[in-house]
This record gives structure tokens, sequence and C-alpha cells, in this order.
């Protein structure tokens, strides 16, 4: 099996270079951080459906279960596409969660996420929530206390389906500090989709404008939008190939 590694302001992801088959359990193991190869999950190259885009993605995470989308994610994929499998620099990629637009300009890489959509906000342990959807689920909250891991791990799994949890802290109009609790991986440096969620609430609280600068903390992205849409650009960084053992392999044959 070879991998391509790379990572986007530390969240890094595997891409799966030859047509070795995937599954839970061996996701699970690929990830792990000690056994493992380690990542933050396992993106799949796969044909687009009914020839709608130029490629094809499954995104993985972690635990085994599947995004619909992922901006960091998405970002890596876009490089590997351009950068090793001559794709050129402007294409069309299908995920779960919609199909998005891409640029790949040297190790920069922009993302049309698409359209987002607020949702109604509700309370969460005395807590307001923001939903954000951006073809997968966000819950955007003003503000990060010190216990902000345990509220997004409780509010990860209130949602029925599970949900991105993010909290942010406006330092401008044009610039938040966001902390990011991802569905299925915990607490993640970064995520170009959940950036993406709170420039959307923080735009729609009458407040924020866009571009709005989302600082993380593996480092920041720039979204860019408007009432419907939203774009992130920010860099990606190859760290190499990576060839599993077949014996290791083996061991994690079993769905």
């Amino acid at each position: 099996m070879l991998l391509h590694r790379a990572h986007g302001l530390g969240n890094d992801y595997l891409v799966v270079e030859d047509q070795s088959p995937l599954h839970p359990a061996r996701v699970r193991a690929l990830c792990a951080r000690h056994t493992g190869v380690g990542s933050d999950g396992v993106l799949e190259p796969v044909p687009p459906p009914g020839g709608a885009a130029d490629h094809g993605l499954r995104i993985h995470n972690p635990d085994g279960s599947e995004a619909e989308k992922s901006g960091n994610g998405l970002r890596i994929y876009a490089h590997w596409l351009s950068h090793h499998r001559g794709a050129g620099s402007r294409f069309r990629v299908w995920t779960a969660g919609g199909i998005v637009s891409c640029e790949v300009d040297g190790d920069q890489v922009t993302v049309e996420m698409g359209r987002y959509q607020l949702g109604e906000p509700f309370s969460f342990e005395e807590r307001e929530v923001q939903p954000v959807s951006l073809g997968n689920p966000h819950a955007v909250l003003r503000g990060a206390p010190e216990d902000w891991r345990e509220i997004g791990a409780r509010l990860e799994v209130a949602v029925p389906g599970r949900t991105n949890v993010q909290f942010f802290t406006p330092v401008s109009a044009h610039h938040v500090v966001a902390r990011i609790w991802e569905r299925g991986a915990g607490e993640t440096w970064s995520s170009g989709s959940s950036a993406c969620a709170v420039a959307a609430a923080w735009v729609n609280t009458g407040e924020g404008r866009f571009p709005v600068r989302v600082e993380m903390q593996g480092g920041s992205l720039e979204i860019n939008g408007d009432a419907q849409t939203v774009t992130q650009r920010g860099p990606v960084e190859v760290v190499g190939q990576v060839r599993v053992a077949a014996a290791w392999l083996a061991r994690c044959s079993a769905p």
C-alpha cells in the first residue's frame, strides 16, 4: 500500500496512491499515531459519479467513519492531483457533500466550498449555538472557555448524526481566533470547512465582514464569500510517501 502524506496547517492526511481497499478497521489502524502511519484522516480517490466532476474523493475520518467534505483534505487532494497526477491547476472534485472547484497555485490552494446554509440557533448547556451546513454539519459557538474540548465532545454527539464544533473569539471584523473539535477526530489544529463555517457565522452576526482571517492552532486561512457561498485559500506542505509493509497490512485486513 502506497500513501502520500501531506498536511494543511498541521491537519494531516494520507492519500491512497494505489488501489488498496479501505474499510473502517483499516482506516483506524492507518491513522493510529503510535502503531500505524498516523494521520487525521485518509483520502481515497474514486471515480466521480456520472462524470459530474473531473475527479472524485471519499474522505475517511480516523475513527473509520466518513466525512462529507473537508477543506484541508480537499486542498491536500487538489495539490496531489495537480503536482503528482498532472491534473492541471483548475478542476472540479466530487465529494459526498457536493462538487467543489479547486485552483492550485504552487503550494497555495483555493477551494470554492460552495453554498452554506445557516440553521436555526439553539441553546446547548446555556450557550447559543449557530448551526452551519457546508454539505457537512457544523455547530459554531462564540467564545472559547477553558473546557471547550469537553463541551465540544458533548455537543458533537448531542446532534443527530454528530457534528463538527467550533469556538471563535473575534479580534476584528476581518479576523477571528478559532478552536476546532472535529467530528470523528476530536481536537484538530486546523480545519478548512470549520474555518468557513466560523467565517459564515461571524459575518451573519452583522459584526463580521468578508474576507475573514480565521486563526487556528496550526495557522490561518483566508475565507472569502458572500451571502450564499464561501471560498477558502491556504497552504499545503508535502511530507513524503509511505509504503506500508505487507505484513502489517495483513494484520488489519479484516473489515
